[in-house]
């Protein structure tokens, strides 16, 4: 076999399903075929041996991505997007279906996305879908075109060309769904809620808080669960904020109902204690909490009630974040977070005591599987040979304006962050983000 490899990856440090092991990893024709610990006898022509202070991790999959392209490219775009993507360690997006125009709710717009995205993509990009009212004879032929899933807003999405569904339009994708064992992601806040919260106005962010109650998040997940315990829909709760609603999901999956959650770098870093009036890069919807809530989060991923983490990049131009006037109830709600999410993570993760194997199945392996991407997220064999290669003890300050995104607007500006990606590899080659785009375009199952 060894004669065979086209690379050996040597590492002192690698992050494993099993745990992390010094050993290496062996590539042909871009996928592992051989991984073994120790003082290993893997053998090729090209060798990529790893300093003392790196970590050989498998490439993060980001599995909730606003890339805007086609239609609103100046938001960021396929070429800003996965680049960034590969300088952060990510080495598979996959796209939300909107807010790009058309939103990716019909083949032809799933077309249309596909053909725009090829030959931009510096990463492996795969698609969700879109359910809105009116498609669900859409749907199916979404899923068999290699849709990772569906997903879908129960209040406002903030573009008016992706509209929500109310409780009888969610029971029908749900049902509809459940026909072909699809999955259905849910922007879980309860509209009538939110039309009984007090308005956000102005620039003190207590006022934009209390424009999106816990009560909203928690009464949506409730009605989420009834729902697929009634059809039997696999569900999977976005971007969760309230902690409150994770003893709702655990119970549900005790009680069989199918349902994962995720959680945001974003939610898990910051504070709403600590935002100061004004600051709308920090505006997102379901919004930043609590300090003590922040720390449930970080329960609720040790437990395993909270599946996953990924960064919901969200990013807009800056004129619509309203940084001139600081008013929140008027900013877009979206943080720009991809190049990021990975430092930013292990910055807090190891501060309460957890390990890069945590963030690599957080991170990696769980997006991979929930997204229907078999060969992404770990360093076994048969995988594709996407990888990471992290020094967790370097350090930097995030400057806005060196990063990637299209748009220099992100409230990690200024913030010192752990882990230094030093390079990113897809299929056993390094991604050079300033030569011809080699990423690959993904259906559910790859």
């Amino acid at each position: 076999m060894n004669g065979d490899l086209d690379v050996v990856f040597r590492a002192a440090r690698m992050v494993t399903p099993d745990g992390e092991v010094a050993g290496a990893a062996g590539v042909r024709d871009g996928r592992i075929v051989a991984v073994e610990a120790g003082a290993s006898g893997l053998r090729a022509d090209r060798v990529v041996e790893l300093a003392e202070d790196e970590v050989l991790m498998p490439g993060v999959v980001d599995a909730h991505v606003h890339v805007n392209d086609p239609g609103r490219t100046e938001w960021e775009g396929f070429a800003s997007a996965t680049r960034a993507a590969a300088a952060g360690g990510v080495t598979t997006i996959v796209d939300m279906p909107l807010n790009s125009i058309p939103p990716t709710c019909d083949l032809p717009a799933l077309d249309l996305k596909r053909k725009t995205a090829t030959s931009q993509a510096f990463v492996d990009v795969g698609f969700w879908g879109g359910a809105i009212p009116g498609n669900v004879p859409e749907l199916r032929t979404l899923h068999e075109a290699g849709v990772s899933g569906f997903k879908c807003f129960l209040l406002h999405s903030g573009v008016d060309e992706f509209p929500p569904l109310d409780a009888e339009e969610l029971e029908l994708a749900m049902r509809e769904i459940a026909s072909f064992d699809g999955l259905l992601i849910v922007h879980a806040e309860d509209a009538h809620a939110i039309e009984h919260a007090p308005a956000a106005v102005g620039g003190a962010y207590s006022s934009f808080l209390s424009s999106r109650p816990r009560d909203a998040e928690n009464l949506a997940v409730a009605g989420v669960v009834d729902l697929a315990r009634a059809t039997g829909c696999r569900v999977h709760i976005l971007h969760v904020s309230s902690a409150d609603l994770l003893a709702t999901v655990d119970a549900a999956r005790r009680d069989g109902v199918r349902i994962t959650a995720e959680t945001c770098p974003h939610y898990l870093t910051f504070a709403s204690e600590e935002i100061p009036d004004g600051a709308t890069q920090y505006k997102c919807c379901p919004p930043i909490r609590e300090a003590a809530n922040r720390e449930l989060l970080w329960q609720g991923l040790r437990e395993g009630v909270i599946d996953m983490i990924v960064t919901d990049h969200s990013p807009s131009t800056p004129d619509l974040k309203a940084l001139d006037t600081g008013d929140f109830g008027v900013a877009w709600g979206g943080i720009s977070s991809l190049q990021l999410g990975l430092s930013a993570v292990w910055t807090e993760a190891q501060s309460r005591g957890l390990t890069l194997v945590d963030v690599a199945r957080w991170m990696s392996e769980a997006p991979a599987r929930h997204a229907g991407l078999a060969r992404k997220g770990r360093i076994a064999v048969g995988q594709d040979a996407d990888f990471c290669v992290l020094a967790p003890d370097d350090s930097f300050v995030v400057d806005a304006a060196t990063l990637h995104h299209k748009n220099a607007v992100t409230p990690y500006h200024g913030r010192s962050l752990a882990g230094v990606v030093r390079s990113t590899w897809l299929r056993g080659e390094k991604i050079d983000i300033e030569a011809a785009p080699q990423g690959r375009l993904l259906t559910r199952g790859e």
